[in-house]
C-alpha cells in the first residue's frame, strides 16, 4: 500500500540501480553443522532511551484512529507530543583489546531524541564517526522516525536493516516526509545501506552477529533483526529491539544454528510481553518459562512491560536494575542512561 502523491521506491529496483545499496547472503548452517560466530570479550549496553511512548492510552486512540492495529503505520494520526523512542548504544570490546560502538535505533520524537543523544554523548559519537554503524531492528515508530536526528550529525553513517523493510522506509531513509503520520526526514541517507536477509547470520564483527526474523507484526510492518554475541568464557547474549519475534524464537534460532549457544549469558532489550498494560496468560507462561534457559543477567526494558519485569524479579531471576532516572518509569529495570555490561 503507498501513501497518495508519493513514488515509493522498489527495493528490487533501488538494489539494481544503487552501488551503496548491500544485500549479502547469510551464512546458513548445514546438516550436523552450525555456525561460529566467533568471540569477543564483553559486550556493554547503554539505553539511550527505552521510553517509546509517554501514555499508553493517548497511543492506542492514534492507532484506532488510524484504523486499528492492522493500520498502515504511515498513515496513522500520531501525536507527536506523546512520542519518546527506543535507542540503545551496543560497545563491543574484541578479543584484542578493540572497541567497536553501533547505535542500535534512533527513536521517534526528533527533540526528545537530541535531548536524550545529548544526556549520553551518543551526539557527539555519532559526530565524529565513533559510533561506526546503525542498527535498525525493525520499521515501527518509535524505532525509526528520529531518523533525521542521526542524519543531521552523519549522513552517510552505515546503516543495517532488515530486508523486510517497506517502500515507505526507503522513501523516508531518502528524505521524504509522511505528513500524515507526522513522520519528517529531510535528509537523504548517503552511506551504505546494508539489508540483511532472513534464513541465517549475517556477521558484522567477530563474536557479534545479526539475525532476521521474517514474520508480520502490527501496524503492516514485517520482519524484525537481532543480534547475538559470544562472549568468551561467558556464553551468548542476545539483544533486541521489540522482540515481536518472540523470546522462544530467538533462543530457538540460537539454539539450532550458533555453536555459541551451550550457554545464554545475557539477554538485552524489549521483550514485547506487556507493552500495554497487564499479563495476559500466554505471555505469563513465556516468563514462566525463561528459567530454564539459564541466563546469567537479564536487563528487559522497553515494550517488555512493568508487569513483566515484577513477575520476572518475584521469579527470582537475574534482573539488572536501573537508577529510574532521566524520565525512566521504575528503577527496576534498565532505563534511560542506565548501562550493563556482559562480560
Amino acid at each position: 500500500m503507498g501513501v497518495a502523491g508519493l513514488t515509493l521506491f522498489n527495493p528490487a529496483e533501488l538494489l539494481a540501480r544503487d552501488s551503496i545499496l548491500r544485500m549479502p547472503e547469510p551464512t546458513v548452517a548445514g546438516p550436523g553443522k552450525k555456525i561460529d560466530i566467533g568471540a569477543c570479550k564483553s559486550v556493554k549496553m547503554t539505553c539511550v532511551s527505552e521510553v517509546g511512548w509517554h501514555s499508553n492510552e493517548k497511543l492506542v486512540a492514534n492507532v484506532n484512529a488510524g484504523g486499528g492495529f492492522n493500520a498502515n503505520q504511515w498513515q496513522v494520526p500520531w501525536d507527536n507530543s506523546n512520542a519518546g523512542g527506543s535507542c540503545s548504544l551496543m560497545e563491543v570490546e574484541a578479543l584484542d583489546g578493540k572497541r567497536s560502538k553501533i547505535l542500535i535505533d534512533v527513536g521517534w520524537n526528533q527533540d526528545y531524541m537530541k535531548q536524550r543523544f545529548a544526556q549520553t554523548g551518543v551526539d557527539k559519537k555519532i559526530a565524529s564517526g565513533e559510533i561506526e554503524a546503525l542498527f535498525l531492528t525493525h520499521e515501527h515508530v518509535d524505532h525509526l522516525f528520529a531518523l533525521q536526528t542521526v542524519l543531521e550529525l552523519r549522513r552517510d553513517i552505515p546503516i543495517y536493516i532488515p530486508a523486510t523493510f517497506r517502500p515507505e522506509a526507503y522513501q523516508f531513509m531518502a528524505g521524504t516526509d509522511f505528513p500524515a503520520a507526522g513522520a519528517k526526514n529531510a535528509i537523504t541517507h548517503t552511506g551504505p545501506l546494508i539489508r540483511l536477509k532472513a534464513g541465517g547470520a549475517n556477521p558484522i564483527m567477530p563474536g557479534v552477529a545479526a539475525v532476521t526474523f521474517d514474520l508480520p507484526i502490527i501496524l503492516q510492518t514485517e520482519g524484525e533483526q537481532s543480534l547475538y554475541a559470544n562472549v568468551r568464557d561467558k556464553g551468548l547474549v542476545a539483544i533486541t529491539g521489540c522482540g515481536h519475534q518472540t523470546l522462544p524464537r530467538i533462543i530457538d534460532f540460537a539454539t539450532e544454528n550458533l555453536t555459541a549457544a551451550t550457554k545464554f549469558h545475557g539477554l538485552y532489550g524489549g521483550l514485547h510481553l506487556a507493552p500495554f498494560g497487564p499479563l495476559a496468560p500466554p505471555q505469563e507462561a513465556v516468563i514462566r518459562e525463561m528459567g530454564k534457559y539459564g541466563f546469567e543477567r537479564i536487563a528487559c526494558n522497553h515494550c517488555t512491560g512493568l508487569p513483566a519485569v515484577e513477575l520476572m524479579i518475584a521469579l527470582g531471576y537475574p534482573i539488572v536494575r536501573g537508577t529510574g532516572s532521566n524520565g525512566s518509569i521504575s528503577d527496576l529495570y534498565i532505563g534511560n542512561g542506565d548501562s550493563v555490561t556482559f562480560g
